[in-house]
């Protein structure tokens, strides 16, 4: 039974706690008593210290049990406790200048000295940190500090503010079909990442998919991740004598014999008990003991996902029995492999609001228009079209058919060239038809082109080259008459130009002329 503290013993440890500094303490105080709130009363004052946003209600509940240590390591003040597990516990977290949200991952610390957990929390921020992908959570740093003489090992993480697959599934109602492919899609692309880099995870389960409130998945818990290069002797199972890792319900056949040798396909059968678990809301196998589980992946088929989820297409039911197929080499061999083909699924059966964020998948997955016809072997040009022929073995007749078509087109063929825009695709139509129609060898000897055909219809296609002379000769006049007309008018600029080039000279008064005075009679007009 947890004791209750009187307020001052609350007071007491909450001022060697540190939470709250002296300044603010003391204004919150002065403002609560004001409210009307009993300073006597723990509960109350713990309540009126939250509702301040001054204490968490985790922080609250240690502190009224008489805790005032645990609340700090390093530059980050906790706020509470996200989850804990066997091997280690997540905090939610706050940096003391920046005031960025985060998840602390502490390592127990009965833990350290126990097999191989330290190497390998190591080992998680090692891979954690190698990493960078929107499907992946992030790391930030990792640090140790002493508390009460043991070491606290901890790793920074990214804060993921949303719930697990896990928790989706099991609170809510079904999903609808595409989110769930598009959750499983999003956890293969980010699995492609961390096998391009050269790891696995190898603890792929519901709760382990974190989902934020826009619907992006990341991946967490890489503690069990192996580097793909590390040797027997730097394998830490191997070392530790620790078979089997990961959770049973989504294990591997291959992996429960022997964890250390499995490869990313082992990842692809996680993800899929993972779809399973989406469209049923319970693993693949559930009924009997770890052993009993373990051993049902190995040798039996899981119950079809269609007694749960009817509305389940057969696309996706091939696609999860290939993603749990037995044998690894009958399994989609590469996460990318599995992230394309639910991509192209999503582009066909996704609402408009999804095409809409994801248009490049759309545009990479678009349909072509045509399919390109496969080229067949034998082929013969006829004036500039092409007939072809079936290939491969054929009777003695068949081949002199053949031949004799050949010295045919021969015969018939040109020397003059002709546009090949200009070619008339026609004959070489119907010669197609006849000769890809008769492929058998009773039906070859029944072919049968006289020349007079092929030259008809090869000088039907004559007259079209009149007609392009006449289009070139109409523009060659015209240009003719273009460049007659520029040539009138630049020799009309050119007179132009040539008269006003011309120096103008004044008219100078000759030396010898005298300007002589008019009398006054002159001016007056005389008598």
């Amino acid at each position: 039974m947890t004791l209750k503290l009187t307020a001052a013993s609350f007071m007491a440890c909450l001022k060697r706690s540190e939470l709250i500094e002296a300044k603010r303490l003391d204004s919150l105080m002065a403002s609560f008593q004001k409210q009307g709130v009993d300073l006597n009363d723990t509960q109350a004052l713990s309540d009126a210290l939250i509702q301040a946003d001054a204490l968490t209600e985790w922080q609250a509940s240690k502190l009224q049990q008489g805790r005032y240590k645990g609340f700090f390591l390093g530059r980050y003040r906790l706020l509470r406790l996200l989850s804990t597990g066997e091997t280690s516990a997540v905090y939610l977290a706050k940096h003391l200048f920046m005031n960025r949200m985060c998840a602390i991952k502490v390592l127990p610390g009965h833990r350290v000295k126990d097999t191989s957990y330290l190497a390998r929390f190591y080992r998680e921020a090692e891979a954690v940190a190698s990493l960078d992908h929107q499907n992946i959570v992030r790391a930030y740093d990792i640090g140790c500090q002493e508390d009460n003489g043991a070491d606290l090992h901890y790793l920074i993480l990214q804060y993921v503010d949303g719930q697990n697959l896990e928790q989706l599934v099991l609170k809510s109602k079904p999903l609808p079909l595409p989110r769930i492919i598009d959750l499983i899609r999003q956890a293969a692309e980010g699995l492609a990442h961390a096998h391009a880099s050269g790891l696995i995870h190898r603890d792929i389960k519901p709760a382990n998919l974190l989902i934020t409130p826009d619907h992006t998945l990341k991946l967490v818990d890489l503690g069990l991740a192996r580097f793909f290069k590390a040797t027997e002797e730097e394998s830490l199972t191997v070392k530790h004598d620790e078979k089997v890792l990961g959770t049973a319900d989504y294990l591997a056949p291959e992996q429960a014999v022997d964890s250390h040798q499995v490869d990313e396909r082992a990842d692809i059968y996680a993800l899929g008990c993972t779809l399973y678990f989406a469209l049923t809301g319970h693993p693949p196998f559930r009924d009997g003991t770890l052993v009993q589980r373990l051993l049902a992946h190995q040798t039996r088929q899981p119950p079809s996902v269609k007694q749960k989820r009817p509305d389940t297409p057969d696309e996706i039911v091939t696609i999860l029995n290939r993603m749990m197929a037995k044998k690894r080499e009958g399994r989609y061999q590469s996460a990318k492999e599995v992230a394309d083909i639910l991509g192209r699924w999503l582009v066909q059966h996704g609402d408009s609001t999804w095409r809409e964020q994801h248009w490049n998948l759309v545009i990479a997955n678009k349909p072509t228009d045509k399919a390109t016809p496969s080229q067949p072997i034998n082929s013969h040009v006829v004036e500039g079209a092409t007939t072809k022929t079936a290939s491969s073995s054929q009777p003695s007749s068949s081949q002199k058919a053949t031949a004799a078509n050949k010295a045919i087109a021969r015969k018939s063929a040109k020397p003059k060239k002709q546009p090949a825009n200009q070619a008339s695709n026609q004959p070489s139509r119907r010669v197609s038809q006849r000769s890809t129609n008769s492929t058998t060898p009773a039906s070859m000897p029944q072919l049968n082109l006289k020349p007079e055909r092929i030259s008809k219809r090869v000088t039907k296609s004559r007259p079209r080259s009149h007609r392009a002379v006449l289009v070139l000769a109409g523009l060659l006049f015209g240009a003719i008459a273009i460049g007659l007309w520029q040539w009138s008018v630049y020799g009309s600029h050119s007179a132009a130009e040539q008269v006003n080039s011309t120096p103008f000279e004044p008219i100078q008064p000759e030396t010898s002329m005298t300007i002589e005075p008019l009398d006054d009679s002159e001016i007056r007009g005389g008598n």
